[in-house]
């Protein structure tokens, strides 16, 4: 079955309201375990499980929002000024 059939089932079987609820859940769930990480823990695997569930909750926001290409675009763009902050980081570094 084609994931966007699943996730419009789901926000129509929940409700978008419950859906987004999911999203604060899942990204504080997802928050915990690096901070665990970071204290210390061998929980990559949790960390995996977690990154999962934040991107189907993603997913399914960007159907909620019909806004899968503009998140493209943002997305692209953001990506493209990341590099050049790299670019830029390097190119100091490298002069000093």
């Amino acid at each position: 079955m084609d994931n966007r059939i699943t996730y419009t089932r789901a926000l129509e079987t929940y409700g978008a309201h419950a859906q987004i609820m999911m999203v604060f859940e899942e990204t504080a769930e997802l928050q915990k375990e690096l901070c665990k990480n970071m204290r210390g823990a061998d929980n990559r695997d949790h960390i995996s499980e977690e990154i999962a569930d934040v991107l189907i909750m993603l997913d399914q926001m960007m159907l909620l929002y019909d806004n899968e290409e503009r998140v493209a675009e943002y997305k692209a763009e953001k990506v493209k000024r990341l590099r050049a902050r790299l670019d830029a980081y390097d190119a100091a570094v490298m002069t000093r």
